[in-house]
């Protein structure tokens, strides 16, 4: 299901032209989805793999405009400049930094938002930038098969109300594997790290999607 049926089917306004924000490390680029009424702001980035089409973020992107939360998706400057691999966590921080003022220009609470490497830059900045919240999709808890290298600390050092929509499958962290914390936990049935399911799970891609997108949307509204 391409971005636009989503649109469609949510009457979700399209993407409006991508944004280029200069930063230290280079420009990143935000692409807009803006709600018709909006309480606030959803700045979310992606991973170390992939960029804003991965199918939690459209997923996102489609559904949170229609109840009132506007959808900022953020290429980091690595992706925009056409890069496979991501630099170090202290210059993804730097960028996500420097951008910042753009996504608090609509004058809205901004929820610091990311996929994978994208959420540990969201928790690591939130309370010096004045995140009103962050979510975390995908959180690496450790890299798979080495859970004595654990990235908690990270998580538990956001310092504001925190959500994590974590696949059941993912290498990267189990729900069940995650400290006791402030942040509250959303696991996903059989979905691994990019909330994708097997042939075989109880559960279609469509239906994982919606128990991704119904839970942020439940989240959202309580933040407001």
């Amino acid at each position: 299901m391409t971005s636009n049926d989503s649109n469609a089917r949510t009457g979700a306004p399209g993407p409006g032209a991508p944004e280029t924000v200069p930063t230290g490390p280079g420009d990143a680029r935000i692409t807009w989805y803006h709600a018709p009424h909006p309480a606030l702001t959803l700045a979310v980035s992606h991973g170390a793999g992939g960029g804003i089409g991965a199918r939690d973020l459209q997923a996102l992107a489609a559904t949170l405009p229609p109840n009132g939360v506007t959808v900022a998706l953020v290429e980091q400057p690595w992706r925009v400049a056409g890069k496979k691999l991501a630099p170090a966590p202290k210059t993804l921080d730097a960028g996500w930094r420097d951008l910042w003022p753009a996504l608090t220009t609509p004058g809205l609470p901004v929820i610091a938002g990311g996929r994978s490497a994208g959420a540990r830059v969201a928790c690591r900045t939130a309370h010096d930038l004045g995140a009103h919240a962050v979510l975390a999709l995908a959180f690496p808890l450790h890299p798979p098969g080495r859970p004595d290298r654990s990235r908690a600390g990270e998580l538990l050092g956001a310092r504001v109300p925190t959500l994590v929509v974590q696949g059941g499958n993912d290498p990267f962290g189990h729900p069940e594997e995650f400290p006791d914390g402030a942040h509250e936990l959303v696991p996903v049935p059989s979905a691994d790290h990019s909330f994708a399911v097997p042939k075989r799970a109880p559960v279609t891609q469509d239906e994982t999607l919606l128990t991704l997108t119904d839970a942020v949307v439940e989240w959202t509204a309580r933040l407001r």
